[in-house]
């Protein structure tokens, strides 16, 4: 059987991929600092191990085949995502195991390329873009000098799941229970989203192709390129009423950036929401076969629930 250590188990991201791989008959060990396994992870083993110290992640990750790095510092810091990357690397190395990554559009700044691709170049105009650059450069050298393989596949805003964190749950839907969507930018711009059981999906078909990779592979995810108009029509549907159109307050998180940090850190982000960009591979569906892909409205349906928001077809997953 298969082993893959999660790494930030406890993370939205990571507790989604988790699931997979063990829905898919893999041998899976959450990581998390504390060695807590989350609730929802039935059938994984837990172990602790902190990122931020390298021995303790070699440890953490010995023995397994796959490592899947679902890694999120706070948002405010990203100070520890390089030497968190470095480790990875080591541990990787140390072990013998495949590095599985998750990665962004951040990559390309502003303006955004309406169309993005596998041979896009990137352009980053933000601190965030570049240190997934960086990030990006630490994982190629270290594929090229054949001590670690890296299977990236970049993907845009997450929904679905449990837990919070995402412009999903605390924009998107964060009033719908009052009968109100909010649009994090204009309701017609294109905006790329994944829906992450499918992205997950994807990352288990990539583990079970990896016959067919190179040492050093960044594939794209085409999930949802849609608008605010198109998501809120799905809400609608799952929730069963109309729901009136409002607009996020971004003249406030500016006026408040010098003052509060998060806010700080959205609004040196916010071309995202104004630049219209859209994923697509000319090469994910050759490897895995047909890309996983859940329908707009019974993904936005799923995910609702997911956050504990009743649908019109059930009551919610959080009840």
């Amino acid at each position: 059987m298969t082993r893959i250590a999660i790494l930030g188990a406890n993370g939205r991201l990571g507790r989604v991929v988790a699931r997979a791989f063990i829905a898919a008959g893999y041998d899976v060990r959450a990581v998390t600092r504390t060695g807590k396994l989350p609730a929802e992870l039935k059938g994984a083993s837990a172990i602790a191990g902190d990122a931020l110290d390298r021995e303790a992640l070699i440890r953490a990750t010995a023995g397994v085949d796959i490592v899947f790095n679902g890694l999120s510092p706070v948002y405010t810091d990203w100070s520890k995502c390089l030497p968190m990357a470095e480790n990875v690397m080591a541990a990787c190395h140390a072990n013998g195991a495949t590095h599985l990554f998750p990665g962004t559009v951040y990559n390309y700044g502003s303006p955004m390329p309406a169309v993005i691709t596998e041979d896009t170049p990137y352009h980053p105009t933000t601190e965030k873009g570049r240190i997934r650059c960086a990030m990006e450069e630490l994982f190629r050298r270290e594929a090229d000098a054949g001590r670690v393989r890296t299977v990236l596949l970049r993907a845009g805003d997450f929904f679905g799941g449990t837990g919070s964190g995402s412009w999903f749950d605390l924009v998107v839907a964060a009033k719908i229970n009052k009968g109100i969507y909010t649009a994090p930018g204009p309701a017609d711009l294109v905006h790329e989203w994944a829906y992450l059981p499918d992205f997950a999906k994807a990352f288990v078909a990539l583990a079970g192709n990896l016959d067919k990779l190179g040492s050093y592979e960044a594939l794209n995810f085409p999930g949802h390129g849609i608008t605010d108009m198109e998501i809120k029509a799905a809400a609608e549907k799952a929730v069963g009423r109309p729901l009136r159109m409002t607009s996020m307050a971004w003249w406030v998180l500016r006026a408040g950036s010098p003052f509060v940090a998060m806010w700080r850190e959205i609004v040196s982000m916010s071309y995202l929401r104004f630049e219209p960009h859209r994923l697509a591979s000319t090469r994910l569906e050759a490897i895995i076969g047909t890309i996983p892909h859940t329908s707009l409205d019974q993904a936005v349906a799923d995910a609702l629930s997911d956050i504990g928001i009743a649908t019109a077809t059930g009551v919610s997953k959080a009840a």
